[in-house]
């Protein structure tokens, strides 16, 4: 009796497994994970950093998502990530500097957003500038070997955000802006006043393949009798 059982329960694991066995070979296989840099389109570009030679965009204040930094995503397959660096601006001053006048603490609030106006999510970068260490990187300025802009990048907070399958654009908007400095504390929202700064954008999807993309049907015409 017990052969008898010993073999049944084999044979029943064995007409499970074979069909089990085929379901894993029949499932397609995803497409691995591609990381790339985001096509932006940046409506007001700050310029090329010196030291790490990224692209820095400024961030402007606004509510309309066309107005904003436009970051175009590939076809993908689920939800792709999008990260990026956020950073203060800083105006320097060497004088400032020198005569201990140039402390400042930021706070800059941006959101993102889709081109429908949906908001993703918002995110914020805080840092205190004393001295010209404390910049990210200085800007070239364009007008000669060595020369760079007042304006600068300073502070750095990763950003990443997912984006759902059915998206396929994001706009970055500022918010607000509050600071501290020597003359006290300031609060800025008016549409179009730089916010914030971002660089190093990239994209990490599943490009969609042919088996994703459903088939177009055929359609076949009637003949006459």
């Amino acid at each position: 009796m017990r052969i008898v059982v010993a073999v049944l329960l084999a044979g029943v694991a064995t007409s499970t497994a074979v069909p089990y066995a085929s379901a894993q070979r029949s499932r397609p296989k995803q497409p691995l994970l591609r990381t790339e840099p985001a096509t932006v389109t940046c409506p007001s570009p700050l310029g090329s950093g010196v030291r790490t030679a990224r692209l820095f965009c400024d961030v402007l204040a606004g509510r309309e998502p066309a107005s904003g930094i436009i970051i175009r995503l590939p076809k993908h397959q689920g939800v792709a990530t999008l990260t990026f660096d956020l950073h203060n601006r800083q105006t320097y001053s060497p004088e400032q500097v020198k005569s201990g006048n140039a402390y400042a603490r930021y706070t800059a609030t941006i959101g993102v957003l889709t081109m429908d106006k949906t908001l993703l999510s918002r995110f914020v970068v805080q840092s205190e500038f004393r001295k010209e260490n404390d910049l990210f990187d200085r800007v070239a300025a364009g007008s000669g070997a060595g020369s760079v802009k007042a304006v600068a990048p300073t502070g750095v907070e990763p950003v990443r955000i997912d984006i759902p399958a059915n998206v396929d654009a994001v706009s970055i908007l500022g918010e607000k802006l509050a600071t501290t400095t020597m003359e006290g504390n300031a609060l800025y929202t008016t549409a179009g006043r730089p916010i914030a700064v971002i660089s190093q954008a990239m994209i990490e999807y599943r490009p969609v393949t042919a088996a994703a993309t459903p088939a177009a049907k055929k359609t076949t015409k009637k003949t006459k009798p």
